[in-house]
């Protein structure tokens, strides 16, 4: 029998700070003038965050907003397992599994309107009971201790057993970035008990054979930019995560300004592109608080891991016949044509802001379109 142990938050006042010390004796390096982010994330910005982080930044207060939703180890295979599991008080509530990406997913301000709609001004009839894993070698699962283990595919086989541990025979699965990966695998190999899929910002990695001839001009376009994504300098991070995570692994784990900056730098690419920085699309304390989640669970290295074991990329993935929704941001890469070929699309929203972390930079919206797309599959 599954074993669910109650978990709670509390990082001790000795790592709090060692955190504050290591901000404050940081070294920090010259940068040219008037470059802006074409040599990467600007050392100023860096710094006033870090300085901030060290300063102003009250991790107790954050600790306890985590702490407020119950929360639970498990070991399924050897690879220990946190989850957040937030039950709707409403007796008719799909359950849904919502899973993050690299760097993380912050699902904080979707909680409480997806499980108890009734007290935000929604339908209860569209309420939900909510499963929110942390993917292996992030945050409080802890690092991976076995290659192999960070793979979306292994991912999507730990939630499948968390899942039925927890007695729910029919579920839905939602996900961004590596998550896009992971909630249609739990289709695949879930398929009697996923009831629908839905996506934001989903990854479509072509393969080098794909033929994108009968795709929309805007299809062709991204298609040409994938196929030479290795040569732009955004791919930097995913060429660095995927050969050579561990050389990268020391600096994450020694030094809270070089986690900042390269997590941050990557938030910047990817973020609403009408945003002019990191904190400008998201909210500046919960950033912190996820930095903070990695920084505090040493797992920064851990989760690069996840890049080099992943079978899916550019993979052609099988479609598992589950309803799935996609929706997309500005500034999103997402090929649709591909997405139809490896999905059963039932649904498709374009949304005029936001970015690749929707959950973080555009609740509202999700929490809208994960009513529309689920309200049909009940």
């Amino acid at each position: 029998m599954t074993v669910f142990e109650p978990f709670r938050i509390h990082i001790s006042d000795n790592d709090i700070e060692d955190l504050r010390t290591r901000l404050a004796q940081t070294r920090w390096p010259s940068e040219l003038a008037d470059v802006g982010w074409s040599y990467g994330i600007p050392t100023a910005y860096v710094r006033e965050l870090c300085e901030y982080w060290g300063s102003g930044y009250d991790w107790r207060s954050r600790e306890a907003a985590l702490n407020a939703h119950p929360q639970f180890r498990t070991e399924t295979d050897g690879q220990s397992l946190h989850f957040t599991h937030v039950r709707s008080p409403e007796p008719g509530a799909l359950p849904l599994v919502l899973v993050h990406g690299w760097p993380f997913e912050d699902f904080t301000d979707l909680i409480g309107p997806l499980t108890d709609p009734r007290a935000h001004g929604g339908d209860p009839a569209d309420a939900f009971h909510l499963v929110i894993p942390t993917l292996p070698g992030f945050g409080f699962s802890g690092p991976t201790r076995r290659a192999g283990d960070a793979a979306t595919s292994r991912s999507a086989e730990l939630i499948a057993k968390l899942m039925a541990a927890l007695g729910y025979e029919r579920y839905g699965a939602q996900g961004g970035d590596a998550g896009s990966f992971i909630a249609p695998q739990l289709g695949r190999i879930a398929t009697d008990h996923v009831v629908g899929v839905h996506l934001n910002d989903p990854i479509t990695i072509p393969g080098w054979d794909v033929d994108g001839s009968g795709f929309s001009a805007d299809d062709q376009a991204k298609l040409a930019s994938m196929k030479d994504w290795n040569s732009k300098q955004t791919s930097g991070y995913a060429g660095m995560h995927s050969t050579r995570p561990q050389t990268l692994a020391p600096a994450m784990s020694d030094s809270p300004a070089a986690l900042a900056a390269w997590v941050l730098d990557v938030v910047n690419t990817f973020k609403d592109p009408a945003k002019a920085t990191p904190t400008d699309a998201i909210d500046r304390d919960m950033l912190l608080t996820n930095l903070s989640v990695l920084w505090f669970t040493d797992t920064a290295g851990s989760s690069m891991r996840l890049y080099k074991e992943a079978q899916a990329w550019g993979a052609s993935l099988p479609d598992s016949g589950v309803p799935t929704g996609v929706a997309v941001c500005p500034g999103n890469n997402t090929i649709r044509g591909i997405a139809e070929q490896q999905n059963t699309l039932v649904h498709w929203s374009e949304f005029d802001r936001g970015g690749h972390f929707a959950p973080m930079e555009v609740p509202d919206l999700m929490i809208s379109d994960l009513r529309d797309f689920f309200r049909k599959l009940r």
